[in-house]
């Protein structure tokens, strides 16, 4: 891994060992969906938005025609490090060499499509009822996809439409019969209008929820696809919040912080708050031993020492080493010629799951024209949005890390998919350690949700932001010495509530996704 200070155009993802099926783009080439236009620039443009898993879907055109597409599609969800499924037709998939197949009732079944596509591709299968779904799973698909959610003209052959209550009832049943790891994504109707209440409404949590939804015409009919497929990606992830909190609440992962003693107290009292227990340890050999424990590992760099680097340095190399997750927090990056060294070389040695920096640090990170002289831990610095998103993008690309760039709007990317959280209130800024602690926050969602690091990152920053929101409204707020207990309250009713299924504070969480042009650097 290249330290940051010698900048590198980022280059593209490769698909990762376990798919998102977040937003699942199914394609529809007909008139009446596609119009006049190119497919492949329609997918380009959805790829772009935020859809994280393709599926081609011709039956009846003709074979060369379709292989011909389909190795066009393929180049194209290859450069964005994204599945392509072909439907149906096993033998085009296994011709381009693509990354598996979907298939329905009357398809091909599991077995005889995994002698041909061999053990390494993915295998989807529809499934409309208990029965389908749980034979699915004993025959080893990949993931399910569920429906049909709601009438639709793009599939004329639906045995049967079942509601959101009847995709719950699939979930529910695949839960307790030991199948609840098993991906799934509901389709049939699901459009932005939509989303957000089928994914409510079908939520079986604790026991399983959608990983995602597949859409058609909602993105592939859209004036702007990329508009669309971002919409339906912020859904996703505010869907994902709730379950990424009660995730924590359920496991109590360890945030184990090495982190400065100005906000020791403030960030184990934050770590009880979401439902962790904190470790506050600057001690490096105790690190192998609480690497085992599957929690996760936060180092702030607040106060950097040589004998403090020495065992931050042997820390990262303790949970790399236990494949458990490192949040890092370059704090104060650009403010000193050792720091600036410091965070390069730590960040050479190390692999993290997510670094969190203000604007400031996150450009010293960089390196090139857009570092910045930092004065102290603030932010010196301002960039626009555009601007934010891409410096995330960029970073997290280059060091295959989430990136959680904060300020008054924060960014969350994982290279590909970005997010801003519109959450939080100035009051942060006036209490010692809020930074910090958001990285304790962090950890302790991180390591209890490892399917989707960004997702996870994202709920923090949310829970994080409202906490601040709700607190800041109290009666009994009068500044930062009253907001501080408040704060930590809220952020302790937030967990309390999730737990027991109220979510009526999750209609203050702002979240977006935001476009990024992978050729931009910042």
């Amino acid at each position: 891994m290249l330290p940051l200070l010698t900048p590198k155009r980022p280059t593209a993802p490769t698909p990762a060992a376990a798919p998102n099926y977040g937003v699942y783009l199914v394609t529809d080439s007909t008139p009446a969906i596609l119009g006049g236009r190119d497919l492949v620039q329609v997918v380009g443009a959805a790829l772009r938005g935020g859809v994280t898993c393709v599926q081609y879907r011709d039956k009846n055109g003709d074979r060369g025609a379709v292989v011909a597409m389909a190795r066009r599609l393929h180049a194209l969800t290859q450069r964005h490090g994204v599945p392509l499924l072909i439907n149906d037709r096993v033998d085009v998939a296994v011709e381009i060499g693509c990354e598996g197949v979907h298939i329905g009732q009357d398809d091909m079944n599991v077995h005889e499509a995994r002698k041909l596509v061999g053990q390494d591709k993915i295998i989807g299968v529809t499934a409309s009822s208990v029965d389908e779904a749980i034979k699915a799973c004993q025959d080893g698909a990949d993931y399910l996809g569920l429906g049909t959610v709601y009438a639709t003209a793009t599939k004329k052959d639906t045995k049967s439409i079942i509601g959101p209550l009847g995709i719950r009832a699939i979930l529910e049943a695949m839960a307790e019969a030991g199948h609840g790891a098993v991906p799934t994504v509901c389709i049939g109707g699901v459009n932005n209008d939509n989303a957000a209440e089928v994914l409510a409404q079908t939520s079986a949590a604790p026991a399983k929820s959608l990983d995602g939804v597949a859409v058609v015409s909602a993105v592939i009919a859209a004036d702007d696809p990329a508009e669309a497929a971002r919409h339906l990606a912020g859904h996703i992830a505010v869907a994902a919040i709730p379950l990424v909190v009660g995730a924590v609440g359920r496991a109590t992962p360890l945030s184990h912080n090495m982190t400065n003693l100005v906000v020791q107290n403030f960030a184990a009292n934050v770590a009880l708050a979401v439902g962790a227990s904190p470790i506050m340890s600057n001690y490096a050999a105790e690190a192998a031993d609480l690497a085992k424990l599957g929690g996760a590992l936060v180092v702030n760099m607040g106060t950097v020492t040589p004998e403090g680097l020495a065992n931050y340095k042997q820390a990262i190399k303790a949970y790399n080493d236990a494949g458990r997750p490192i949040i890092l927090d370059p704090v104060g990056a650009g403010a000193t010629a050792i720091r600036r060294a410091a965070s390069a070389e730590i960040l050479a040695l190390g692999r993290f799951a997510v670094i969190k920096g203000n604007v400031a640090e996150m450009q010293t990170l960089y390196g090139g024209p857009s570092a910045t002289q930092q004065r102290g831990v603030d932010s010196t610095s301002e960039l626009g949005m555009a601007g934010r998103a891409s410096l995330a993008a960029s970073l997290a690309r280059r060091h295959r890390a989430v990136v959680l760039l904060t300020g008054p709007t924060d960014v969350v990317s994982d290279g590909r998919r970005t997010y801003r959280v519109d959450n939080g209130h100035a009051m942060l800024g006036r209490v010692t350690g809020t930074g910090c602690t958001l990285g304790t926050a962090v950890s302790a969602m991180v390591a209890a949700y490892p399917a989707d690091p960004l997702l996870a990152a994202v709920a923090a920053a949310v829970v994080f932001g409202t906490a601040a929101q709700r607190a800041v409204a109290r009666d009994d707020v009068r500044g930062p010495g009253t907001f501080v207990p408040a704060f930590l309250d809220e952020l302790d009713a937030i967990t309390r509530a999730t737990a027991e299924g109220d979510l009526r504070w999750l209609v203050l969480a702002r979240v977006q996704a935001v476009p990024v042009d992978d050729q931009d650097e910042p």
